[in-house]
């Protein structure tokens, strides 16, 4: 087997860098904003588990959250030349945990294998034939499934010259042909590995902390690449991740990035009492958000320990008001019933933040119509009768590996991949051809419609409307708390309302004047309109 990486020649006490980048959005997007107080949680542990080698220091490049000291470009991001000048990295690993951040992957990967640094990847991103797309592509090794040892494993290589191909769980190129090694166990031990050090971030700044102890979903869901055995670390270890980071970086508001919080509710019940009793031991309160599913909302116990322990914010997948679409994603409720279960969440205290999908593409066999302005009542209707606090609507998008993309090649119709590159992969972009009546056009304006409508320019003067009216809280001194938790949803969703406003109204702008536009018309020219069932038509690029 060939040599991948060659060895170093460096005197026995010198040290090695190891940098880890997580490559910038392609443009401007819903993201933006909250990528920029925050950072994601999986480089951070994999950067953790390679700085605890003897010999090599590690950081990370966050390119959506660069904003202190670093040399930047003339498009205000990390300028990679100035840095591989002031800190020569010996080996350099991306991030592929988003498939729109891709094609700025493979520009950093081919300028870092210019200057004849070797090239890692791993993610979510790499399956099946895009695995081949990024070895050929200016990525040395890619990383299949969890990094942590495999990046140990692979800079030792590195460092000492060895033969690569005694790492299980990556795939690298052997004159010109892709080889995989055996396939990696699944990470079941986690309390062997130190906490997530985001000081190995750099030149960034935080408000938002990502904190994991869950692994894996048990729901299955067409769409997600989320899946795999549920394992979990035990609380206790979620909890000290977020005593530390309040202890040393005074860290208040957390993320848990669990693709569902609750889903193992013996432990999800014992983490709350455990975070619950720390805040009270320190005297401090916390602000959490989690993902959780719409019915744990009858889980009474649940979601008062949830509230005890200073979760405050719950996201929730709805996907759609829309029942016909409901069952085609496999979702056991109705939308009346989601409807009431909203209101248990909201009767327990929390804010919501829904999640939605606008036109799902049905299975086969299914036969439903709708036009896309009715469509759009169903979900403004629905979020107005939910009183949901905050909205994201999405675009269905064929993520590699899941089984809708799969259905959707079997039937021609995702738009072809040279036409629509990875760059369009967020959410934001029409990539299939939707069920009739419904056009393409027709469901990207939908999303801004819905979104639009309730993000609006009025709520900036609300917000000091709201402000005004504080003294009101004066009626409820028999009850401060609650009166302050009806006085703060009214402020705080105002205030979410004028910056999603101001967000939409950007986005807007940036897409006109891009050239999505003509690139979707010249897709749908390429699919065209007598594909039949079988033609594949996710080309590669």
């Amino acid at each position: 087997m060939a040599r991948v990486f060659d060895p170093i020649n460096r005197a026995a006490e010198e040290r090695y860098l190891f940098r880890l980048i997580i490559p910038a959005f392609p443009a401007f997007n819903i993201y933006s904003g909250v990528a920029k107080a925050t950072t994601a949680l999986g480089p951070v542990c994999v950067a953790t588990a390679a700085n605890e080698l003897e010999r090599w220091d590690v950081e990370v490049i966050d390119e959506n959250n660069y904003r202190q000291f670093g040399p930047k470009d003339g498009q205000g991001r990390p300028d990679h030349a100035d840095l591989q000048r002031l800190r020569p990295a010996d080996v350099v690993g991306f991030y592929g945990g988003l498939s729109s951040t891709v094609p700025r992957l493979y520009e950093l990967a081919g300028l870092y294998t210019k200057w004849g640094v070797p090239t890692i990847a791993g993610g979510q991103h790499f399956v099946g034939e895009n695995i081949e797309e990024a070895l050929r592509s200016g990525v040395d090794v890619v990383v299949l499934g969890e990094g942590e040892e495999a990046i140990k494993e692979l800079l030792l290589a590195r460092q000492e010259g060895r033969d690569v191909s005694s790492v299980d769980g990556i795939a690298f190129l052997d004159g010109g042909r892709v080889v995989q090694t055996p396939e990696r166990a699944l990470m079941t031990c986690f309390g062997k590995y130190p906490l997530p050090d985001f000081a190995l971030v750099r030149n960034a700044r935080f408000k938002l902390y990502p904190v994991g102890w869950v692994r894996g979903c048990g729901m299955d869901c067409e769409f997600c690449t989320v899946k795999g055995k549920v394992r979990a670390a035990p609380p206790e270890r979620a909890v000290a991740q977020i005593a530390q980071l309040l202890e040393t970086r005074n860290a208040r508001h957390f993320f848990i990035v669990d693709d569902l919080f609750g889903q193992r509710r013996t432990d999800a019940l014992r983490f709350c009492a455990l975070v619950a009793d720390y805040q009270q031991t320190v005297r401090t309160r916390l602000d959490i958000t989690v993902q959780i599913r719409l019915d744990k909302a009858t889980d009474a116990e649940l979601l008062q320990a949830m509230r005890r322990a200073g979760i405050n914010t719950v996201a929730i997948g709805f996907e759609s008001p829309i029942e016909e679409e409901l069952r085609a994603m496999n979702k056991k409720l109705k939308p009346e019933r989601m409807l009431d279960l909203t209101r248990l969440y909201h009767k327990a205290g929390f804010l919501i933040h829904g999640m939605f999908i606008f036109g799902y593409p049905m299975p086969d066999g299914v036969e439903f119509r709708m036009p896309t302005a009715q469509r759009v009542k169903r979900f403004r209707r629905f979020i107005r009768k939910g009183h949901i606090d905050t909205v994201q609507v999405l675009l269905p998008v064929p993520l590699p590996g899941t089984e809708l993309t799969r259905r959707l090649q079997t039937h021609g119709r995702i738009f072809p991949r040279d036409v629509l590159g990875w760059e369009y992969y967020d959410g934001n972009f029409p990539l299939i051809e939707p069920d009739p009546p419904v056009t393409p056009e027709e469901m990207q304006k939908a999303i801004r419609q819905i979104m639009g409508r309730f993000y609006r320019f009025r709520s900036m003067f609300k917000i000091g409307l709201n402000v005004l009216v504080f003294p009101a809280m004066l009626f409820f001194l028999h009850n401060v708390k609650v009166g302050w938790r009806i006085w703060y949803r009214s402020w705080r969703n105002d205030l979410w309302r004028f910056a999603g406003w101001i967000i939409i109204r950007r986005w807007t702008r940036e897409f006109n004047k891009g050239v999505f536009s003509r690139k979707l018309r010249d897709a749908r020219q390429r699919l065209g309109p007598g594909k039949k069932p079988g033609a594949l038509a996710n080309n590669p690029a």
